[in-house]
């Protein structure tokens, strides 16, 4: 075996890998804005319900509302956050074949193929409920139309 092809060969598919690693480093950010959300959630959550069984019969009510709302929040944020988890893993599966192709020297076009567009189809319905979930928010809460009117002089 020639060594100079060799590192020629695997600095080949170290370029292939790049693209893929930085899709990475973007899934993981956004994992993180996810993160921070369900964090907020489930804080959110826990100070409503600490309080729960002193509040008035009115304020029970509304607080039920907002805990069910903060409930089905959760569940999405947590989908979301397991669909970007699941692309980032076909996103290491991909480089992972790539070197496995490599060292073997086969054709793995197809499964690498497929990966990627599993890891592209999963992040994308992952954002889609993240976007489902920020729409969830921001109808939870409105701000009165008298407050948002200019004080008089």
């Amino acid at each position: 075996m020639n060594v100079a092809q060799d590192i020629i060969g695997i600095a080949h598919i170290i370029q292939l890998a790049v693209a893929p690693v930085f899709l990475l480093a973007g899934i993981g950010a956004i994992l993180n804005v996810m993160t921070q959300r369900l964090a907020r959630v489930v804080d959110r959550a826990r100070a409503l319900e600490a309080g729960y069984e002193t509040m008035l019969a009115d304020q029970k009510q509304r607080t039920h509302l907002e805990l069910r709302t903060l409930d089905k929040r959760m569940q999405v944020v947590q989908g979301a956050i397991s669909l970007c988890t699941i692309s980032a893993l076909f996103v290491c599966l991909v480089v992972m074949v790539l070197f496995i192709a490599d060292l073997m020297n086969k054709d793995f076009a197809q499964p690498v193929a497929v990966l990627f567009i599993l890891a592209m189809s999963t992040l994308t319905i992952g954002l889609i409920l993240l976007l489902v979930e920020i729409s969830l928010a921001t109808k939870a809460i409105r701000i009165r139309r008298d407050i948002l009117r200019p004080p008089s002089a």
